[in-house]
């Protein structure tokens, strides 16, 4: 799989861009805010309808647009494909899949990308909202229904915590409502839990090897999927046991629901939803120290490098959605280089000498290893600049 061309109208900086990709590794190169992480953004959103920069869509559109387009073409098991999404100000986004009409949900699964950006040190060092986001949107890349699971799961989520926050403020009512949504809550839960753990069980081994290769003294790195659900609910409760290794929907199922139960008059007192994935963690582990709070610097970084390598390889090795082969994802590293010392720009480059596709931004051309112009199916180095409000993509070096 790879995008052969991209398509902007009014989006961030670019008023329109076309802009032709090719297979290997592609460069974007040009100072800070001109506008190179702003065409690997729409690459990204077309695989997943988010951006990795900002929570709502808002942002994506250029200042003073009512719309804003992005589009591109695949080329994936010897076909064409065109995606196409246009993100509307104030109204619902519209989708065309192959010039036809389509839902912009449709879309998700088609495109595979795997995006490393600095934003991602704060998978290390930041809250569990990040990492959790980090393991659904693996999980979807597995399994493409699983997100139809995650909608629904924050739609029970609101709807429950209103009916507790009523319950709170009205004591003694009619609670039957509640149960409805406990049960609810307890059977997506059940789905989405099961499906992260075996999503974060089969991406260990490849975190564990990246990690190795961009931080060969750095010591070994663990992951673990942290769920309460392993936990007793208060230090009395001498009986409880972990979930098994191979825990499926139903059981998890059945543990959250009692969870839900024991904790009913919690709820209702806080008025706040307290068990379920919304409050799992992803645990990373250095050694024998968890990399949140320890870990350095350059340890944080390598570490997150190694979270987004790993996932591209396990995505590569499984294929893409019901068995179809083509499934190596579109790698970006958005720059990724600037804050690796010599020897862990070549360890990463001899890395991406195997990927079908990458794209590359850069301040500078020297921040990119050499070894990156001997991949296999090419390399070139795509100039990124802006003159007042034009943007120009269009100077290459082969």
């Amino acid at each position: 799989m790879r995008v052969t061309h991209l398509q902007l109208a009014d989006f961030r900086s670019y008023g329109s861009l076309d802009l032709e990709l090719g297979p290997g590794v592609t460069t974007l190169v040009g100072r800070n805010g001109q506008g190179k992480t702003n065409l690997v953004e729409a690459i990204r959103y077309l695989s997943t309808l988010s951006s990795h920069r900002v929570a709502s869509d808002a942002p994506l559109l250029r200042f003073g647009a009512e719309r804003a387009v992005i589009g591109a073409r695949l080329e994936k098991n010897g076909r064409a494909l065109s995606l196409e999404v246009t993100l509307n100000q104030g109204r619902q986004n519209t989708a065309r899949l192959n010039r036809g009409q389509a839902r912009p949900g449709d879309l998700v699964g088609i495109l595979r990308t795997v995006v490393f950006a600095p934003e991602d040190l704060a998978l290390v060092k930041g809250d569990p909202a990040g990492r959790r986001q980090l393991m659904d949107e693996l999980v979807v890349a597995l399994q493409p229904a699983l997100a139809g699971d995650l909608s629904d799961y924050e739609r029970v989520l609101k709807q429950r915590g209103s009916m507790l926050k009523t319950a709170r403020n009205a004591r003694g009512a009619d609670l039957t409502m509640l149960d409805i949504w406990d049960e609810k809550l307890a059977h997506l839960g059940g789905r989405i839990v099961a499906a992260r753990r075996r999503a974060v069980t089969a991406l260990a081994p490849h975190v564990r090897e990246a990690y190795a290769d961009v931080a060969p003294e750095g010591g070994v790195c663990e992951l673990a999927y942290s769920t309460a659900l392993d936990k007793p609910v208060n230090r009395d409760d001498t009986s409880h046991a972990s979930l098994s290794a191979d825990a499926g929907a139903e059981e998890i199922e059945a543990r959250l629901l009692d969870r839900l139960r024991a904790l009913r008059a919690q709820e209702i007192d806080r008025g706040v939803n307290l068990a379920g994935p919304h409050r799992d963690d992803l645990d990373i582990v250095l050694g024998d120290m968890p990399a949140k709070g320890y870990a350095s610097h350059g340890e944080s970084w390598s570490c997150a490098l190694a979270l987004r390598l790993g996932a591209y390889a396990l995505l590569t090795a499984e294929g893409g959605p019901d068995g179809d082969p083509d499934g190596e994802p579109v790698l970006i590293l958005d720059d990724v280089f600037a804050e690796l010392d010599s020897g862990r720009r070549s360890a990463l480059a001899h890395r991406l000498t195997s990927a079908r596709q990458v794209l590359i931004t850069a301040a500078v051309p020297e921040d990119v290893p050499d070894e990156l112009a001997a991949h296999p199916a090419g390399a070139v180095t795509v100039r990124v600049s802006r003159d007042d409000d034009r943007m120009t993509v269009a100077v290459r070096d082969e």
